[in-house]
């Protein structure tokens, strides 16, 4: 299995249930190729949505060629591989957190022809950790929410707000004046792991003249690689902005109790091990 990013607009189409995989499997594929460009043998190939089967923004595809996975054993397992691909997208290996824009692509499986040795309890931890290993080897990264800020304040105070901004990772997208008033209107996007006092910072910052409203807007890359072991977290710190991704990701794994890094061999066969190792793939 390996993982590919999944467009940003098809994922809200899936989440809007503008798409369904219970509509016959010609009008899902006509609706991914016309409205997103797939061609029609992928458009054919989704075998599910995950981790919420109905609306989650991720994608399991066969991709399997039948010259080297048996299509009669695979359609056997289907429905394991689809739960442990569904597994995987709501537990994912970097946070324990839902995974988001992924789409897996199934290239082939080994099946063994008793049907006691291809039940659930083997398939679905399987195709788990396949999701896994496919997610960590294809440069995963962090999201954050993301809020829409409308700030209104005097016109004297905009310069303050946009300095607190710029402390917070904020940024400025549109400013005007409110017509007939004495008020300007900064429009901003603002982290949410940033955004916690923001709303005292500002009204300390302004006298109290100023008051914001949020919403949730979408979602963002956090900057930095969750993995680059090279990165020194120091306690009380704050952490540069490349190394955000990394502090977030190793905070979040000690507050659930988990191990500070993702050992990616752990979800890897001694064969896989061997082959990676050979193109020089640094593994732990």
């Amino acid at each position: 299995m390996i993982a590919e990013p999944l467009e940003g607009r098809l994922q809200a189409d899936i989440e809007a249930g503008r798409v369904d995989l219970s509509w016959p499997r010609k009008r899902v594929a006509g609706f991914l190729s016309t409205n997103h460009g797939w061609d029609a043998l992928a458009a054919r190939s989704v075998w599910a949505f995950g981790p919420d089967a109905a609306t989650g923004p991720n994608a399991l595809l066969d991709d399997t060629l039948p010259d080297d996975t048996d299509p009669g054993l695979l359609a056997a397992v289907r429905a394991s591989v689809v739960q442990g691909f569904q597994w995987g997208a709501r537990e994912g290996p970097l946070c324990d957190e839902p995974l988001r824009g992924v789409k897996a692509r199934l290239l082939g499986a080994e099946l063994a022809a008793a049907p006691a040795a291809r039940g659930g309890g083997q398939v679905i931890p399987a195709a788990r950790r396949a999701l896994y290993a496919a997610v960590l080897t294809a440069t995963p990264r962090l999201l954050e929410p993301v809020y829409s800020v409308e700030i209104s304040s005097p016109a004297d105070c905009v310069a303050s707000i946009y300095t607190l901004l710029g402390r917070r990772r904020g940024s400025v997208l549109a400013d005007a004046p409110r017509p007939g008033t004495p008020v300007f209107r900064v429009r901003a996007a603002l982290p949410v792991l940033d955004s916690f006092g923001f709303e005292t910072d500002l009204r300390v910052a302004t006298q109290g003249q100023a008051f914001c409203l949020s919403t949730f807007d979408a979602w963002a890359v956090v900057p930095g690689d969750p993995l680059d072991r090279a990165i020194v977290l120091r306690p009380l710190e704050p952490a540069p902005p490349a190394a955000l991704a990394r502090e977030l990701m190793v905070k979040t794994r000690r507050r659930k109790g988990m191990a500070d890094d993702v050992s990616l061999a752990s979800f890897f066969d001694d064969p896989a091990l061997a082959e990676l190792a050979a193109a020089d793939v640094g593994l732990r």
